[in-house]
């Protein structure tokens, strides 16, 4: 669940997570640059933990790498709190030369500070014959998320995606295998007909804030584009939640909550039950992103077959959109051997590593030419298929806006504790003092 968070709160976490983990031991040996041939090093914080499929993917591509180029990597696999980590470190001579990370973690704690360096080499370097920056299908670099205003060259490196889809079990319901609702309106009357036949139709759980903010940040892009949310966030005023996209996609989640559509205890239960109920057949589908099959898998039910839909679209001029997130390479602007940090960055594309990610890892490779595994097979035709696309909270990394305002108000909505309208009052008048204190 990536999450922005305050960037003086990550700085106090990573303080405090830093003590324990200890800093990088190669920070001080030569650079390792473009120019300087074979050898060198770089130290590389890792978001995955040891054991985990990722991470063995990435440590089959560091000996490649040591081995073919001779530069040494001390990688550390500091979990997902790797960003936080990074934190304190980022203004002294102890900073890694290599993180990754979602692009909400980085987004606000490097390029909104002017932290990252533009990877105009790792973007430029020949991979498997082509340009690394030419594997990376130009879709979802189109609205600039990964470049800041002013330089040719993305601060972030994808390797992967994380998307989200409406998952549901194909051995129990193969009516949605063979046809899926595609619209609103027929995605409610397929929820009328779940609860016709007695079945829970959505497993939700209302505990998760990100994952209540699903739900309205894909309405809102499917009716007004990708970056329409961050467009509302940015307006110091508050009076673009007067925009009638506004209120219709907290119409749709309050059409959602006052329709009995979620399941009963979701309000008070903690995660994971709901999806645990979900994946016990419990409820027919859950709206989350393309790590549930991985999550759900040890509890599942006997013989279950993941498959998905993507979000419905809207009105019969609906847009077809789709979430695609980034998880990937950052160099921090004082990185001693960012040069060597750069060439790993790039040599992780090589299809050899984007085919073990989509198989071994069953995560979503950034490379479309790269293999998937069967329970990502239908993400991945609803990606191939569409060319416009949006990343969580829609591109908002005004630091706190979502964990302080966006979230808690669309818990309230999504619960259904506020009405759409109210909801939009809430935001209205939070946002005007939000950027009276942020200004």
């Amino acid at each position: 669940m990536a999450k922005i968070r305050k960037l003086a709160a990550l700085a106090i976490a990573g303080a405090l997570a830093l003590s324990v983990a200890g800093c990088a031991s190669a920070q001080g040996a030569p650079s390792g640059g473009a120019s300087s041939g074979k050898g060198g090093t770089l130290t590389y914080w890792s978001m995955w933990k040891e054991g985990e499929a990722q991470q063995k993917v990435l440590a089959s591509a560091i000996a490649d790498f040591t081995k073919e180029t001779g530069i040494t990597v001390d990688v550390q696999w500091q979990g997902r709190d790797s960003v936080k980590k990074v934190v304190p470190t980022l203004n002294t001579n102890k900073v890694p030369d290599l993180i990754d990370s979602s692009f909400a973690k980085l987004a606000p704690v490097l390029a909104g500070t002017g932290q990252a360096k533009a990877l105009t080499d790792a973007y430029g370097a020949t991979v498997d014959g082509k340009k690394a920056g030419s594997l990376i299908p130009k879709a979802y670099l189109a609205n600039d998320v990964i470049t800041r205003k002013g330089e040719s060259a993305p601060w972030m490196l994808p390797y992967s995606l994380t998307s989200d889809a409406i998952w549901f079990n194909a051995a129990t319901h193969p009516e949605l295998t063979a046809k899926a609702p595609s619209d609103w309106n027929g995605f409610v009357a397929e929820l009328d007909k779940l609860k016709a036949a007695n079945e829970v139709p959505i497993a939700i759980d209302g505990d998760v804030s990100g994952y209540n903010a699903y739900w309205y940040t894909a309405a809102i892009v499917h009716l007004a584009g990708p970056g329409s949310l961050k467009k509302i966030s940015d307006d110091k005023t508050g009076k673009a939640w007067d925009k009638p996209e506004a209120l219709k996609a907290a119409q749709m989640v309050q059409q959602l909550a006052a329709g009995g559509y979620f399941i009963s205890g979701y309000n008070a239960s903690k995660w994971p039950a709901q999806q645990q109920a979900w994946a016990d057949n419990k409820a027919a589908l859950i709206f989350n992103g393309t790590w549930i099959p991985t999550e759900t898998q040890p509890y599942a039910a006997k013989g279950f077959q993941y498959s998905s839909f993507p979000f419905p679209t809207v009105g019969s001029n609906g847009k077809k959109v789709a979430r695609a997130d980034f998880i990937g390479f950052a160099v921090p602007a004082k990185a001693k051997n960012s040069a060597n940090a750069q060439k790993f960055a790039s040599f992780f594309l090589k299809k050899k590593y984007q085919d073990a990610l989509g198989t071994d890892a069953k995560i979503l490779p950034v490379r479309s030419d790269a293999a998937t595994s069967s329970e990502m097979s239908t993400v991945k035709a609803a990606l191939d298929s569409t060319h416009s696309f949006y990343v969580q909270n829609d591109g908002i990394t005004s630091p706190g806006y979502a964990e302080k305002l966006l979230w808690p108000a669309l818990d309230q909505l999504v619960l259904g504790k506020t009405t759409a309208e109210q909801f939009v009052a809430n935001m209205k008048a939070g946002q005007i003092d939000y950027w009276k204190q942020n200004s």
